[in-house]
């Protein structure tokens, strides 16, 4: 920045140039000299304060743009916070994401399986010797075992398969038909009073079942071994007048004739 002295010398300067230059003209006038002093010292500080406004300026500019890119950074670092808080929430979404559909999967799972067990325990509708009805899978599983012991000539188990069901499920739609078959498993394994005792029970539980005509036969073949005629004529001869196109009845006649042929004999 330009000094008032420096000004002063510059315009002492001057003057001496002036004074030089103008030798020939005539002396120098010092109210003019002044003026050029004064009019230069104004010219001066009009620059140097243009010059200062300039600088104050550059400075605030300066401090502005350290403020700005301040400000900048300090938006970058919010931005790379903000950034990675996404990346967070976006990963932690990811894992909820499979964590959910792993929690559906292993639902469906357990509803399947509970499905599943359900219907293992679910009545079943089954047909057994022209009658419909519901049951139990454990009162089917121990029909049927009962029965393929029955066929393998295991009159024994078949017995104490059909006693079985019939004691745990007796209000069963297997009932009567276990009735008849463990009749003629204790007929094959003669114990006939207690044949009759299964089969009767099984006539009066079900009088119109489809084994009717068979049980009533069996009861009339163990009276004749037990050597009871005249209740077995009765039961053969109820039979033969019941159900008179079965094949129980003709079995039963021809019973009835023997029969009849052994009481005349004896």
């Amino acid at each position: 920045m330009t000094t008032a002295t420096q000004l002063i010398a510059r315009a002492t300067l001057a003057c001496l140039s002036l004074g030089a230059a103008s030798s020939f003209a005539g002396p120098f006038d010092d109210i003019e000299a002044r003026r050029a002093i004064v009019e230069l010292r104004k010219r001066q500080e009009a620059t140097d304060a243009a010059q200062t406004r300039l600088l104050a300026e550059l400075q605030k500019s300066r401090e502005d743009s350290a403020r700005f890119q301040g400000k900048a950074l300090d938006l970058e670092s919010q931005l790379q916070t903000m950034r990675a808080e996404l990346t967070k929430v976006r990963a932690q979404n990811d894992q909820a994401v499979r964590e959910f559909a792993e929690v559906q999967k292993v639902q469906r799972e357990s509803v399947q399986a509970t499905e599943e067990r359900l219907k293992k325990l679910e009545p079943l509708k089954v047909a057994v010797d022209n009658r419909e009805f519901l049951a139990e899978p454990a009162e089917r599983r121990e029909y049927e075992g009962a029965f393929a012991a029955f066929r393998q000539n295991d009159f024994a188990g078949a017995q104490q398969g059909f006693s079985d069901l019939v004691r745990r499920y007796p209000q069963s739609g297997y009932a009567p038909s276990a009735l008849f078959w463990q009749g003629n498993a204790l007929y094959a394994l003669q114990r006939c009073k207690e044949a009759i005792g299964s089969l009767r029970t099984m006539l009066t539980m079900a009088p119109d079942h489809a084994r009717a005509p068979d049980a009533k036969l069996s009861i009339g073949n163990c009276e004749i071994d037990l050597n009871e005629p005249a209740n077995a004529k009765k039961t053969l001869e109820d039979l033969a007048r019941s159900h008179p196109r079965t094949e129980a009845a003709t079995a039963a006649r021809e019973r009835l004739r023997t029969l009849v042929v052994a009481q005349a004999k004896g």
